[in-house]
């Protein structure tokens, strides 16, 4: 059976053997003891940031950056990046395979990741994406105005923003249409002038002899099994960051050009084309 975010047959069940349970046993107390110290630190230190510094966040984003890097020795996934480091304000978007993207993609830039607002309500995930500062949206066109208005505060704070257009997650063997929704607001007169957007594309590499689309995590999958299988994982594979030019929001007549021309920066470095 076959859906629209993934090809093929469901990915075969993932057996643990002894050796993989005490890969999980040691790579998941490093892991959560490094989530935990990293969350403590941070809401320490907001403490202190926020009512010096406001909205701005100078120093808690380094956190979590160094959280995600340390993440990804620990499951022994190296991470490699390559493309242009954007200068100035702006945001980010990237095709979505994974929870994996949001260690990766924090791993590589100081973002702030955009979801819908159900997530701050999943089991561990959201209560780390509300601890990272994600900006929660809803689908309800009378919030429309408000989450605008949001998107500004953050984006003129300085605050690089990041969002994944598909608007669900895919087995990484494809990239799904850009939805052009959430680039409306980069349009307003405060932002469209000044805001440029930088197209990443997020491509995963199976461990050696796994299936390809190991890494990925989409339908109804649940979170338990997918880290569980990680954290046993007995070969690493590789997760592979290519950043595009950035984009300035001017240049472009519309939300729809703009995404459109964002999506073909990504499926052309995509290793399937994107189709």
């Amino acid at each position: 059976m076959s859906g629209p975010t993934w090809r093929g047959d469901a990915p075969p069940e993932i057996r643990l053997r002894g050796a993989d349970w005490l890969r999980v046993g040691w790579r998941g107390l490093l892991l959560g003891g490094l989530v935990l110290l990293g969350l403590v630190l941070k809401l320490l230190l907001r403490l202190i940031e926020r009512p010096l510094c406001g909205q701005s966040r100078p120093v808690t984003p380094w956190i979590s950056q160094g959280v995600c890097r340390a993440a990804f020795v620990i499951l022994g996934i190296p991470v490699t990046v390559s493309g242009p480091r954007m200068i100035g304000p702006g945001a980010l978007v990237a095709n979505h395979s994974s929870w994996l993207d949001i260690f990766a993609l924090n791993a590589r830039r100081n973002v702030y990741f955009v979801s819908k607002a159900e997530v701050a309500n999943w089991p561990l995930i959201g209560w780390l994406a509300r601890a990272t500062g994600t900006v929660f949206i809803t689908r309800d066109p009378r919030q429309a105005a408000e989450q605008k208005r949001i998107f500004e505060e953050r984006l003129l704070h300085g605050h690089r923003l990041l969002f994944f257009p598909e608007g669900t997650s895919t087995d990484g063997q494809r990239v799904l249409s850009f939805k052009s929704t959430l680039f409306a607001a980069f349009f307003s007169e405060h932002l469209k002038h000044e805001l440029q957007v930088q197209a990443v594309t997020v491509i995963y590499h199976a461990p050696e002899g796994e299936d390809p689309r190991f890494y990925g995590w989409w339908g109804d999958m649940e979170f338990g099994p997918h880290l569980l299988k990680l954290l046993g994982a007995r070969h690493r594979g590789r997760v592979e960051l290519i950043y595009h030019p950035p984009v300035r929001v001017d240049a472009h007549p519309n939300r729809k050009t703009l995404a459109a021309h964002l999506e073909a920066q990504v499926r052309a470095a995509h290793p399937s084309g994107g189709a």
